[in-house]
């Protein structure tokens, strides 16, 4: 009896919160141009009390433009934070196929995972990468009209072919290199066409556009880290700890992802003299909600080290077992990687329920790692991949998701690619990348 009577009282409850987080939307909706005039003070109560913490769907429902009423609203209301379904639902269901439905259904946590899809369900196309066996060849022939090679004695102000392949050495050591090999040619990147084609591919979920990509605004974007290494200054973590490689022992720390992150840490403190946390907690149990697990943890420490300025979500990417993403650097394979940024943006437009203050600087960090790899290390970055949602990058100005490598690549490949990438983060956080006017 006593049970039936708990039950009975909190189905009461949440009738009542329903019914007065619809009437409140109603309310708010009917009294929108009078609440402009007069404040917010009820939009406010209103939230907070009922729609903030029970209703945060209707809620943002109850912002937009569009009323909506009888099935669609309470489809949308159910719908509404869960962005692969809702965006279904707003660009119809005419002409989606089964694969489209696979692909729009994969939420930010499981999206670089396309086992069991179909093959033209891959989220990067070939456009994202740079595939040939010689990588930096391929690099340079793709983008030899926005580079001058800065080699002594050059004359033509066009890159040549990069020499054969010297013979992989298994043990051999990593030079940093000191002077560029190439750079750009800015004064032919100034419009958003070419920007796009030289450092770029777009996802078809999303849109760019000219007022969040220019050139100039891009490099010129101050990325240096303030702080001294007295306190820490670098978070390192993995919203998918689980990720692996090709050799990676099962259960062992030191291997998979997180192995890379610490070898990435050790690197940026002993070679470079950063104070770097490596987060190892596992957020991707559920790998569907990878995100939301981490996001907590991450704001947790965040608030408990103040004095870190850079983030760096760690991942390594999904490709068909075909496709292999190392290059020879220096005699060494060398697994690539690439930047990654949500835009929060679809096609249709920004999503409001998805904001990211950040969002200019984490676009700008990107931009200036990839002009960074692309002068020192031609071929070891693809193209900066551009997607819709957000990724948590909105917690701190330099936030850098990078997919390093892929699950076909071997521990040695990883390891290899973690010392240009180390040193490409200390250009730019140092400040002596990007070069700008007048240096």
């Amino acid at each position: 009896m006593y049970k039936n009577r708990k039950w009975l009282k909190l189905i009461l409850i949440a009738t009542v919160i329903i019914t007065l987080g619809f009437g409140c939307a109603e309310l708010l909706r009917d009294r929108e141009k009078e609440e402009k005039k007069k404040g917010s003070a009820l939009r406010g109560i209103a939230e907070e009390l009922v729609m903030e913490p029970y209703l945060p769907g209707i809620r943002a429902m109850s912002e937009t433009d569009r009323h909506a009423s009888g099935e669609g609203f309470f489809r949308k209301a159910l719908f509404f934070q869960y962005p692969g379904l809702f965006y279904a639902l707003e660009n119809g269901e005419e002409g989606v196929t089964e694969s489209d439905y696979a692909r729009l259904l994969l939420p930010e946590g499981s999206d670089e995972d396309y086992k069991g899809l179909p093959e033209e369900a891959l989220e990067y196309g070939d456009d994202a990468m740079h595939l040939e066996k010689n990588m930096e060849s391929a690099f340079l022939k793709e983008n030899e009209r926005y580079l001058s090679a800065e080699q002594e004695g050059e004359e033509s102000g066009e890159p040549e072919e990069a020499d054969e392949e010297e013979e992989m050495v298994e043990g051999q050591a990593f030079a940093c290199v000191e002077e560029k090999s190439y750079r750009y040619k800015w004064e032919g990147l100034s419009t958003y066409e070419a920007l796009i084609k030289a450092f770029y591919a777009v996802d078809s979920t999303t849109v760019a556009g000219e007022q969040l990509l220019q050139a100039q605004t891009l490099r010129e974007k101050d990325m240096r880290i303030q702080g001294s290494a007295d306190a820490p200054q670098i978070l390192i973590y993995h919203t998918h700890s689980k990720e692996s490689f090709v050799d990676s022992v099962p259960g062992d720390a030191d291997s998979g992802i997180l192995g890379a992150g610490e070898y990435l840490a050790s690197l940026l403190r002993e070679r470079y003299g950063y104070n770097v946390i490596h987060d190892t907690g596992c957020y991707d149990e559920d790998r569907a909600y990878a995100y939301n697990n981490s996001l907590p943890a991450i704001e947790a420490i965040l608030r408990e080290n103040p004095s870190i300025e850079a983030v760096i979500d760690l991942h390594r990417d999904e490709m068909p077992a075909d496709r292999r993403l190392v290059m020879d650097l220096q005699g060494r394979p060398t697994a690539q990687f690439m930047f990654f940024n949500g835009l929060c943006r679809t096609t249709k437009g920004e999503i409001s329920y998805l904001e990211n203050p950040y969002l200019a600087d984490n676009l700008a960090l990107s931009f200036q790692m990839q002009t960074a790899c692309n002068e020192y290390y031609p071929g070891i970055a693809r193209r900066i991949y551009l997607k819709a949602y957000r990724y948590n990058m909105h917690l701190c100005p330099k936030s850098l998701l990078i997919e390093l490598g892929a699950q076909n690549n071997t521990e040695e490949e990883i390891h290899n690619a973690c010392e240009p990438l180390a040193h490409v983060l200390d250009l730019v956080f140092s400040g002596r990348e990007p070069e700008r006017e007048g240096d």
